[in-house]
């Protein structure tokens, strides 16, 4: 399914079903204004279509800036989309309240976010998953989630029971399939230290191509995709879908309830799922995270220092802007050895001993 860069929301970004039915009904754009700050500074952000309680990406990157309206005591305002269209309308609003910092979350902002900071080059920007804009007024935030995702693949590798792992994505664009083909990497070197045989469903490293279910909204289809991977003998599913990726929770949750002697498990992306999805956190392995929350609230002290700079910043596992989640309810279960050897991996990417490189790897 072929979809423009404007009718994808973020990967990230968890669509809430209210959010879905607002669109549906053409709903005006939330807007609210919060934190009245000692300071006069003026911190802005406007969410994607997923709204800011997504359970991942837009409610991550609002955090950032609640944490920068606490430790900093500044203002803030904040701009909620229910649809594209409300994109232009939010980011225009931050203009004229005069924001010293607009932070636009996702790649599905970035059309907009050029426009706007094209036409006032006296505002400052930031927009989180994308790395187009070439503007001395925008800082781009991108993540190289392939390193953290070769863990997670590891890691599957060393968990599995069956042999089996599996992944899919929602539409296919690079900020998906990073997640996809760092994972399978991270098998395939498992496989190679281990003189294993682990398959990977979902998705094929020398093709690059692999399972979609085309959009980031219907849960149905995570659902069906998950059942088919786990009817192949998959146990271990990694969605990188947004909110599609909850009828892989619920499908695992099912399977498992039929299955107790043979429990299959879910890999989360952007968050850590089990505390942004406590009702499945028994089932969640770990998750590969995003910390956009972290990357955000520096962003803005360096903007109050006057430090702004629109040079992108790019989280691996050396600045610790990306990394696996805790492994929670599953930590007993991952043995001490796999642990010491995800350390290791860690160890080697960072020193360049291991080299994760995907379509998707940001460019500085």
């Amino acid at each position: 399914m072929a979809l423009s860069r404007k009718k994808l929301a973020s990967t990230g970004s968890l669509v809430g079903i209210s959010a879905l039915l607002l669109a549906a009904c053409g709903a005006a754009p939330e807007e609210s204004s919060s934190a009245s700050g000692s300071s006069d500074y003026l911190g802005c952000i406007v969410s994607d279509f997923g709204g800011f309680n997504d359970k991942s990406f837009n409610e991550n990157s609002y955090k950032g800036l609640k944490d920068a309206v606490a430790e900093y005591e500044i203002k803030m305002k904040e701009a909620q989309s229910n649809t594209e269209t409300d994109y232009g309308p939010n980011v225009n609003q931050m203009i004229q309240a005069g924001c010293n910092l607009t932070i636009t979350v996702g790649f599905g902002l970035a059309d907009t976010t050029k426009e706007v900071a094209e036409a006032n080059p006296e505002a400052h920007f930031t927009i989180v998953d994308d790395n187009s804009i070439k503007l001395d007024n925008v800082r781009p935030i991108v993540f190289d989630t392939a390193q953290a995702a070769f863990q997670a693949g590891y890691l599957a590798a060393a968990q599995t029971k069956t042999g089996k792992v599996a992944t899919y994505g929602g539409a296919e664009f690079p900020t998906v399939t990073i997640f996809m083909d760092g994972f399978a990497k991270g098998v395939a070197y498992y496989n190679q230290q281990k003189n294993a045989n682990v398959e990977v469903l979902g998705w094929n490293t020398e093709a690059q191509s692999g399972t979609f279910t085309g959009d980031f909204e219907d849960a149905s289809k995570g659902k069906v995709n998950t059942q088919n991977f786990l009817d192949q003998g998959a146990d271990i599913i990694l969605p990188v879908a947004g909110p599609v990726g909850i009828g892989t929770l619920e499908a695992v949750k099912e399977y498992n309830a039929g299955n107790p002697e043979n429990p299959a498990s879910v890999v989360w992306v952007d968050a850590d799922g089990f505390e942004t999805n406590p009702e499945f956190k028994d089932i969640i392995l770990t998750s590969i995270m995003k910390k956009m929350d972290e990357a955000i609230t520096k962003t803005i002290k360096d903007d109050m220092d006057g430090k702004f700079t629109s040079e992108a910043y790019i989280g691996t596992l050396a600045n610790d802007g990306v990394g696996l989640a805790p492994f929670h309810n599953f930590d007993s279960a991952v043995s001490a050895e796999t642990k010491a050897e995800l350390d290791k991996i860690k160890e080697d990417i960072i020193a360049g001993t291991i080299t994760v490189e995907t379509a998707g790897t940001p460019k500085a």
